[in-house]
């Protein structure tokens, strides 16, 4: 008998909620002093709460759809679901099951978490997950440990403590406890895992959250790749922002790109801003990867902040617009910021390109 279609469904399923983004301030992690101190440590002194944090980012590393945290105490034994498919709880699923204490776990601790995802699964609030991940700091203690490497003493010992009075059978009723029992013995429970910290720690280093989290220096930037010879659609609106400037310059030699390219005086001038615009892309990319979600617009913005004052100015002519803001971003001061220690000259040019591809930046008045 299928006991996840059989049985009612009684109570509320548990509440997910988006795990909340690390929160951008531009500011980079003061220095530490001293010996710098390891990852690893430092996660021994986080809250409960940060710690779910930490999964959750670590586990934006893997190749889940969504990943969800449960709201409020009713979590149903679940702390952080990673989803496999757009179908959530009624899907492929893995559980990961948060325990910050200052010791490893033991069995005692693993029970009452055990015996509350195997009564959602009866209950009908979710279908089994494929995983139910312990994570811990301190990992699991040795007994714990061999019965999880052991899944049918693990089994064995899990109904033998539901046969038990105890407090955390205590909370079910007779035929809850019947029906869990019932379906304990119909599964695998190698579905019951555990994690070490540094298999976590490891996988987190690869996620945009590792450097603001543990203070530790950006991974190195790759090579900013070759400048295509004809500009993308992408480059579109700001291609045609400097044409504005140099045909403003020589109207019957720089009247379209191609002519422009060529030109003995703006060719390489033009040739150069492109390749700002392809460094500061390049720069765009790896923050996506390596920094939290916002960091890169927050430098973006100071960026504009920073020169459109200058921009706004009188200027004799669009290319004086145009060298007195490239001029302006090279001084401003944006040593605040996490991805200065990353970035160049030719970055921040580049920006003020990116600024006007998205019509913030204009060089030449073409409505006068």
């Amino acid at each position: 008998m299928n006991l996840v279609t059989q049985l009612p469904v009684s109570g509320a399923a548990p509440k997910l909620l988006d795990f909340p983004a690390p929160t951008v301030s531009g500011l980079p992690t003061p220095a530490l002093r001293g010996k710098p101190v390891p990852p690893a440590q430092r996660v021994y002194f986080y809250s409960p709460d940060e710690w779910e944090v930490f999964i959750t980012e670590w586990a934006s590393g893997l190749s889940y759809r969504q990943i969800k945290q449960l709201g409020g105490s009713g979590d149903r034994g679940v702390d952080v679901a990673a989803f496999k498919t757009d179908n959530g709880l009624e899907g492929a699923w893995d559980c990961f099951q948060a325990k910050h204490y200052n010791r490893s776990l033991n069995f005692s601790d693993a029970f009452p978490e055990m015996l509350k995802i195997l009564h959602g699964v009866v209950a009908g609030f979710y279908c089994r997950p494929d995983r139910y991940v312990f994570v811990a700091p301190q990992g699991c203690g040795s007994t714990l440990d061999r019965l999880l490497s052991r899944p049918k003493e693990l089994q064995k010992k899990f109904l033998e403590d539901l046969n038990k009075s105890s407090a955390a059978t205590r909370h079910y009723p007779k035929q809850t406890l019947n029906s869990i029992r019932e379906y304990a013995q119909s599964i695998d429970f190698s579905i019951f895992q555990s994690l070490q910290l540094s298999e976590m720690i490891e996988t987190h280093r690869k996620t945009p959250y590792f450097a603001a989290r543990f203070g530790t220096a950006l991974p190195e930037r790759t090579v900013v790749k070759e400048t295509p010879v004809t500009p993308s659609p992408d480059e579109a609106v700001y291609v045609k922002k400097l044409l504005d400037v140099y045909n403003e310059q020589d109207p019957a030699c720089c009247s379209d790109v191609d002519s422009l390219s060529v030109h003995t005086t703006y060719g390489k001038q033009f040739q150069r801003q492109r390749e700002s615009f392809y460094s500061a892309e390049a720069l765009r990319l790896y923050a996506r990867d390596s920094v939290p979600d916002g960091t890169y617009e927050l430098l973006q913005k100071d960026v504009y902040t920073g020169v459109i004052d200058t921009a706004e100015a009188n200027h004799p002519s669009g290319l004086d617009r145009l060298r007195a803001v490239l001029t302006q971003s090279g001084q401003l001061d944006l040593s605040a910021h996490t991805l200065i220690s990353v970035s160049t000259l030719e970055d921040r040019q580049g920006i003020c390109h990116q600024l006007a591809n998205a019509d913030k930046l204009t060089w030449v008045d073409t409505n006068e």
